[in-house]
């Protein structure tokens, strides 16, 4: 089970169906990805919260922009559990022509390629947003 995928297919279809939030499963990586989300702009807020059962859940409200449209189009998973794909800091390419990001796990947290570009590291592409 690929609780990254989850996640980010959660966010992709929570703004398909004009959700204001959507919960997920509460990790302290999935804590870092949401805040690199959020630095982005591709969700507004996110909370941990505690539930009686079943553990943490990360409250997370969606972004959208002025006439409604939800902010993330679509996403796509590089770095699967199946096959693990790695990037130097040269070979981090821009996304829909800078229009996405790609997201990146690094050795400095989970942070987007033009921030692993600044602070001049690679590592494990997690996965593509626009």
């Amino acid at each position: 089970m690929d609780k990254i995928a989850n996640a980010i297919i959660t966010l992709k279809n929570g703004g398909v169906a004009k959700k204001g939030t959507v919960l997920l499963p509460y990790t302290n990586f999935m804590k870092d990805i949401m805040k690199t989300l959020l630095d982005a702009g591709y969700i507004s807020a996110y909370e941990k919260k505690t539930r009686k059962k079943g553990g943490d859940v990360l409250e997370v409200t969606l972004a959208y922009d002025d006439r409604g449209n939800h902010k993330i189009h679509d996403v796509r998973r590089i770095s699967k559990l199946s096959r693990r794909l790695y990037a130097g800091v040269k070979d981090i390419v821009t996304i829909k022509e800078g229009y996405g990001r790609v997201i990146l796990s690094t050795p400095k947290g989970v942070m987007t390629g033009d921030q692993a570009r600044a602070e001049h590291v690679g590592g494990e592409i997690l996965f593509e947003i626009w």
